[in-house]
């Protein structure tokens, strides 16, 4: 009879661990669509011939730093896809319509770690070479990654102080 009420704390405690990383992934999916000065961002195909204004940045691990210092919100499916590491060069047009089209323009030298994925203070990091690098929550869902998986990430090269990943692989 004591099993029973163990098996319900197990099934909870997966139940709440499921809940938060859902309530994480549709917090970053609100910032990618909305930004997170509630203006609203449009992703679209970077393909498109669009005029409108054009700013370059520098990827931060989440958003783009325009040279004004503003940050401007990158959708975090298009970071994961992209693969972007800290560091990386983007120009952002705004177009007339108020889209936002990203395009990957300076990608800097990167290199490959493998590292454990672990998960505190409603974040995700991987612990590699004895440190930990945040990632998106946007990587671990499309690579459907739980905590304690092996993954392949990328890390900028020449910072040794980079706080944020991308997600290769998951191995």
């Amino acid at each position: 009879m004591s099993e029973l009420p163990e098996k319900q704390v197990k099934r909870l405690a997966g139940l709440i661990q499921e809940a938060e990383t859902n309530l994480a992934a549709a917090k970053e999916l609100l910032i990618s669509i909305v930004g997170d000065d509630g203006s609203i961002v449009t992703p679209r195909n970077s393909q498109e011939d669009v005029s409108g204004k054009v700013i370059e940045g520098v990827f931060d691990g989440q958003v783009m730093i325009g040279p004004d210092g503003k940050n401007y919100p990158v959708p975090a499916n298009y970071a994961s896809k992209s693969k972007l590491v800290e560091g990386d060069i983007l120009k952002l047009t705004i177009a007339d319509d108020g889209g936002f089209i990203y395009k990957q323009i300076g990608p800097i030298e990167r290199r490959q770690i493998i590292g454990t994925l672990v998960q505190h203070d409603g974040a995700f990091y991987v612990e590699a070479n004895g440190r930990e690098y945040r990632i998106l929550l946007a990587s671990v869902t499309y690579f459907r990654i739980k905590e304690g998986d092996q993954v392949t990430i990328i890390v900028p090269e020449d910072n040794p102080e980079a706080i944020w990943a991308a997600v290769e692989a998951a191995l």
